[in-house]
């Protein structure tokens, strides 16, 4: 009995049942993820605090990736499916690494992201991430569960734009198995604008091709401007759309928040102040303010996953985010905005993926 892909792998209803996968994990420690081939490292970051003890006392924890490398973290023969995804790195800027996967030897990778943003961290600054499909925990320790089901080959690559050697501990935890016909390959577009244009509406996806469904946002957003910031629209155009299928009513309404996350504006009449919070679906993970001095301001790290509500799309999809925040006083009015955002659009799809636009260099992507 082969084991079936839903949601995200697994869940407590079906853990006890027999399956015909074999379950294989790729680390420094076992870079084929070959069965029993764990541990055998003799050289490696470790060899110098482990020369007294010998093979098998990790020896190869970690790699480490020379400036402007990019270094293969797993390729792995199918069919299978990848089901979760740790790593840690040191004190590099995070936007100096770009994480890119790659699908049944297409040419064009599924995933090409900064590393950070990825894992819902586009700041550079480690805030904890408690949800579902990614987790972030203390000691700026990235997982993510998305499952990612290959028939034939999966590649996973991270490279080094840092001015500096950079050690990466990592691991990637798979199943060899059977895939179904119907599922779709993952991917994440990383997608950056500072400052964005008067009028302008940021394009989180677009020129998406084929079959799917959209699963998921990250949004890094810089407020340029005094204020609130999120009164811009999400909207979604599904399979041709001249205007979007689903529009909906705010920016902090689409990640499940209320009247700008601040519960001051009903409770009491005085505003309270940003409130992070993180939920399975949903979250508010970081709020950076200003500090009087160097940090001038804002910064928000926003998630929104729809696992239990995904959007389905059989020809085409474009996504987009307005920009729009409120003045205050005796006429208020609405205000576009020119801030500084950041996206990461998760999504399944059949193959071919059409080409993504150009990532850009590290002046483009560097956090200011």
């Amino acid at each position: 009995m082969a084991e079936r892909f839903s949601g995200l792998g697994c869940n407590l209803g079906n853990l006890a049942r027999i399956s015909d996968a074999r379950t294989r994990s790729i680390s420094p420690e076992n870079f084929t993820g070959a069965r029993g081939a764990g541990g055998m490292a003799t050289e490696g970051t470790g060899a110098g605090p482990g020369r007294d003890l010998g093979q098998g006392w990790k020896i190869s924890p970690s790699v480490e990736i020379a400036p402007g490398e990019s270094l293969v973290l797993a390729d792995i023969e199918g069919p299978g499916a990848i089901q979760q995804i740790w790593c840690v790195t040191s004190g590099v800027p995070w936007r100096d690494l770009i994480l890119r996967m790659h699908w049944d030897g297409q040419a064009q990778a599924s995933v090409e992201c900064p590393l950070g943003d990825f894992f819902a961290n586009g700041w550079g600054e480690y805030a904890q991430v408690t949800s579902l499909a990614v987790c972030v925990n203390p000691g700026r320790a990235f997982n993510c569960y998305w499952e990612m089901p290959f028939r034939s080959r999966a590649q996973v690559t991270l490279e080094s734009r840092a001015a500096e050697p950079v050690i990466v501990y990592y691991q990637i935890n798979y199943a060899l198995t059977e895939v179904p016909q119907d599922a779709a390959y993952f991917h994440a577009q990383f997608r950056r604008v500072n400052p964005l244009g008067k009028g302008d509406v940021f394009t989180v996806l677009d020129g998406v091709g084929g079959c799917g469904q959209y699963v998921g946002t990250y949004v890094a957003w810089g407020s340029n401007s005094n204020g609130w910031w999120g009164e811009g629209e999400v909207k979604f155009y599904l399979d041709g759309d001249e205007w979007p299928t689903i529009c909906g009513t705010g920016t902090e309404d689409y990640f499940c928040g209320g009247y700008n996350f601040d519960p001051g504006v009903w409770e009491g009449g005085e505003p309270a102040g940003y409130v992070p919070f993180n939920t399975p679906y949903a979250g508010l993970p970081q709020v950076i303010r200003p500090d009087g001095l160097y940090r001038s301001q804002m910064r928000f790290g926003m998630y929104r996953w729809h696992i239990p509500d995904p959007i389905r799309f059989g020809t085409d999809l474009r996504v987009t985010l307005q920009a729009l925040g409120w003045v205050h006083g005796p006429e208020p009015r609405y205000l576009q905005l020119r801030d500084d955002i950041a996206s990461v659009a998760y999504w399944y799809q059949t193959l071919p993926t059409a080409p993504f636009p150009q990532l850009g260099g590290r002046d483009v992507l560097e956090v200011i």
